[in-house]
């Protein structure tokens, strides 16, 4: 009887850390998208009606986080993975985002405002991936408890907007400071986490590794061409919602928007309990179709609300509630299929290309050109509070989008050993949740 208890004290006090491991992880990932969800979705709200910014710059704002998902990889692939622990660097990272958040609102220019945020967005964009790949590494089955803990990134996301209705801050410089104060807090906490050495120390790693252009080889099958350039389309349209969603929402006087719009991940995480039984029974390319199918709607669906009249609410809140297809059916479906495409040698560099691709160019080029539309259907003369001509600008991206559908049903083909699988890998690759 001795033995037997002697041989599992270790085994129960295992299960404990691992257990005590996921609490914080779990914390980790809230507070990290507390901070993305309390000032990302309205701050274009805030640009516009705060700063009196155009719309091309309003555009251009958005277009840093962009930026900072481009610098990422350069960041963590030659700096973070040489020389400092992860859990040490993501406390620095947090308290010093912190403090830049807390300072742009001190900014009322474009040409001071601008340059403080992109730092800002350089600072925050490592964290994703660190935090991602910290948890991977401790987590001892990571296949099972890692969605189970990034599953409270959308929880931190509706948390965030919550909390910034509560405080009726939509307009208001209180967006930075609620996530400055968060992230001064995530920087604290992060040195709690279990102690992350640099994997790569004395290692030389090239440009094409840190870009994943190694997966440029995967470009010479036609199926594979055709599925990155149509994820590269599809983001210019994506990003219109993103940009503008907040901007409408507040020309329709709605109150509490960004606690509304949190909806949208609530439908995420259902979707994404959802996807690995549509993949299974339908497939990617289907699957995939009906992500792309769904943004189209989703544009439509806010055109239509414009003059909707009685039924505008209903429209608009449909509108949300399609994200979980809009992102899940086509993104996290897109990675699952870059996956299975790929061999053991480069299923690494092929994540880093396909991130670098859709949240890097993908993202500033769909930023850009969304305020560069915003900006050219702005109403002259009009005393409202609408402003824009929304009918016109909702419909520019719900044909874009469906231009792409006719694209990516006419030319892409099902992969021949389809191997989807039944648990969903998120990758280090930054995310619009």
């Amino acid at each position: 009887m001795r033995l037997w208890l002697g041989c599992h004290p270790y085994s129960s006090s295992q299960r404990s850390m691992q257990s005590q491991l996921k609490a914080r992880l779990s914390v980790f990932m809230f507070m990290q998208y507390f901070i993305w969800g309390s000032w990302y979705m309205t701050m274009g709200t805030y640009l516009a009606n705060v700063l009196k910014l155009p719309g091309e710059e309003i555009g251009l704002a958005y277009g840093a986080f962009a930026i900072g998902a481009m610098i990422s990889p350069f960041f963590v692939g030659l700096v973070a993975d040489r020389y400092f622990a992860s859990e040490k660097l993501l406390a620095a990272l947090g308290i010093l985002g912190g403090v830049v958040l807390c300072a742009l609102p001190q900014l009322t220019t474009f040409g001071t405002f601008y340059p403080m945020l992109i730092l800002y967005c350089a600072l925050y964009a490592p964290t994703l991936a660190l935090g991602n790949s910290l948890s991977l590494h401790h987590l001892h089955d990571a296949k099972t408890d890692f969605p189970r803990v990034k599953v409270f990134s959308a929880v931190g996301w509706i948390a965030g907007g919550i909390a910034l209705s509560l405080l009726e801050g939509e307009q208001s410089p209180i967006q930075f400071y609620l996530a400055g104060g968060a992230s001064v807090v995530l920087g604290l906490f992060s040195l709690t986490l279990p102690h992350t050495p640099p994997k790569k120390t004395g290692h030389n790693v090239s440009l094409g590794e840190i870009l994943g252009l190694d997966a440029l080889a995967l470009m010479k099958r036609p199926s594979f061409a055709i599925f990155i350039s149509c994820l590269f389309l599809i983001c210019i349209p994506l990003y219109f919602y993103f940009v503008m969603m907040g901007i409408y929402l507040t020309e329709l006087q709605w109150t509490g928007m960004a606690g509304k719009m949190t909806i949208a991940q609530v439908s995420d995480v259902v979707f994404l309990f959802l996807l690995p039984l549509m993949l299974k029974r339908l497939g990617y390319k289907i699957t995939i179709s009906i992500g792309i199918v769904a943004w189209s709607t989703r544009y439509f669906l806010l055109a239509g609300s414009v003059h909707a009249a009685n039924v505008q609410t209903a429209l608009i809140f449909a509108a949300i509630l399609l994200h979980g297809v809009c992102y899940d059916f086509l993104f996290i479906a897109g990675q699952l299929y870059v996956d299975g495409e790929a061999n053991e040698r480069i299923r690494g560099a092929c994540q880093g290309f396909i991130a670098f691709i859709l949240w890097g160019v993908g993202a500033f080029v769909g930023t850009v050109l969304a305020g560069k539309v915003l900006g050219d259907h702005k109403l002259e003369g009009v005393t409202g509070p609408i402003q824009h001509d929304w009918q016109s600008i909702w419909m520019i991206p719900a044909w874009g989008a469906a231009a792409v559908l006719v694209a990516f049903l006419i030319f892409f083909r099902e992969p021949a050993r389809s191997r989807p699988s039944d648990t969903i890998e998120l990758t280090d690759a930054p995310e619009i949740i």
